[in-house]
């Protein structure tokens, strides 16, 4: 009897339990009824739905309409900003030009600060000394330029009947008619566009304009850069939310090395190709050794391209003053210069700076020029360093902490295998340090600054 009674309690608060979830949970207007608890069954009631797109899509499909218009989003993203930059290509590029220049120049700021010197005179002094040294080589550049104008006159022509003969009795067998008629349609041609090259004159004389104004905002900036690029820097950085800061500003830190080491490593590769090219045209007797040499490390400041295009302008001048034989060998020299830029240099001095793609150096530089001309070019690499490490930084280390040795990302070697190494390190470094909780510090830190910024 007792075990009876056991079981029927424990059986009505099952049916109590029961009645009490089927109450919460039963649609209105139904409700359970004690009477009904033994009898009723409850019926779930289906609602037909309308098809959804996911339904009748496929998934590839959807996939791509996703990408597409999140790419007609950047693709009208980046027209937009062209244009501003178009619009503003007076203020932006002196800016540019200056960021540049700091980063060749601020190293001696910061060591003339770190001897006790004041921010604005180390930063003026500086500026004073480039100046110098910049208006001091043009002078010499133009004196040489006038000094040999007239020996080269003389040569250019003798070089001129040279070239005719060795081109009528050479391997070409152009007879003199033909070279007739190509000098004949050389002077039509000018006279046809002359109304064309004095618009671009008078075009040049407003851009000398422009050219003045962006030479004084380069120099007001540059002062303001090497004094207070820190301050700077941290003050764009407070801009952003909190959670960002110290990530931005410690990717901008490692973005500013890499910079300063691209710059520094492109002017040393500068120099080498203007002085390999400069010694061989000195050594051959070609005029303008100098102002070639001059153009040459102008050149070389666009990765790949420019010594090559500098030095077919000196080919073409000792072609022209010295000969056919002289130009042969001047172009020895030229591509022997360029060899060693390629296999010696760019990889000993220019790896260490930033890893970049052959490939990727070209295609940068390509669209450069297109977008915006030789300042593009001039631009496109750099450009693209900094934003390959920043974001590599970013990607790899969103919370914002320091790389494993504090080393900037983006200067990894290119080689598949060694990278993979690197990649594996690094990852073994990040999960040695998963246990340690990310650094609390949301302010832009002193740490975070570039190294170069923070006298």
């Amino acid at each position: 009897m007792a075990g009876t009674q056991w079981a029927r309690t424990v059986r009505q608060r099952a049916r109590d339990r029961l009645a009490e979830a089927a109450s919460r949970n039963a649609p209105p207007p139904f409700q359970a009824t004690p009477d009904l608890q033994d009898t009723v069954t409850p019926v779930m009631v289906v609602q037909q739905q309308e098809p959804r797109s996911e339904d009748v899509l496929p998934r590839g499909v959807r996939t791509a309409g996703a990408w597409a218009w999140r790419f007609i989003l950047f693709v009208v993203a980046g027209y937009l900003f062209l244009r501003v930059v178009g619009l503003l290509h007076v203020v932006i590029i002196p800016v540019v030009i200056a960021i540049l220049l700091a980063a060749m120049f601020q190293p001696v700021s910061a060591a003339l600060t770190k001897r006790g010197m004041k921010k604005s005179l180390a930063a003026g002094l500086v500026l004073i000394s480039a100046l110098l040294l910049v208006f001091g080589g043009l002078g010499l550049i133009i004196r040489t330029f006038i000094a040999q104008i007239d020996t080269l006159s003389s040569q250019v022509g003798d070089g001129i009947d040279e070239v005719q003969r060795w081109l009528s009795q050479g391997p070409l067998h152009i007879s003199d008619a033909q070279l007739s008629q190509y000098v004949d349609r050389m002077q039509s041609a000018l006279t046809e566009n002359q109304g064309a090259l004095t618009s671009g004159a008078l075009s040049t004389a407003t851009t000398l304009g422009e050219v003045a104004t962006g030479f004084f905002l380069v120099l007001f900036t540059l002062f303001f850069f090497l004094r207070d690029g820190g301050q700077i820097w941290s003050f764009l950085c407070r801009l952003l939310p909190r959670e960002a800061r110290v990530a931005t500003a410690r990717a901008g830190h490692y973005s500013w090395h890499t910079l300063v080491s691209y710059v520094h490593a492109t002017v040393l590769v500068a120099f080498v190709d203007a002085a390999g090219i400069g010694i061989g045209l000195f050594v051959l007797g070609v005029p303008l050794a100098l102002p070639l040499s001059a153009l040459v490390f102008l050149g070389a400041f666009i990765p790949v391209v420019g010594a090559t295009v500098t030095g077919v302008v000196a080919i073409l001048v000792a072609l022209v003053a010295n000969g056919p034989v002289t130009a042969l060998i001047v172009l020895a020299v030229v591509i022997a210069v360029q060899q060693l830029e390629g296999h010696v240099l760019q990889p000993l001095i220019m790896g260490r700076a930033v890893a970049l793609h052959p490939l990727a150096v070209i295609l940068a530089i390509a669209a450069g020029i297109v977008v915006a001309g030789i300042v593009g070019g001039l631009i496109a690499v750099p450009l693209l360093a900094v934003l390959n490490t920043a974001i590599r930084y970013l990607v790899r280390h969103p919370s914002g902490e320091p790389t494993p040795g504090r080393v900037p990302p983006g200067t990894e070697p290119t080689d598949d295998d060694e990278a993979e190494v690197e990649d594996r390190e690094q990852d073994a470094a990040r999960a040695s340090d998963a246990s340690e909780p990310p650094p609390a510090e949301t302010s832009v830190d002193e740490d975070a600054m570039p190294v170069a910024q923070r006298q």
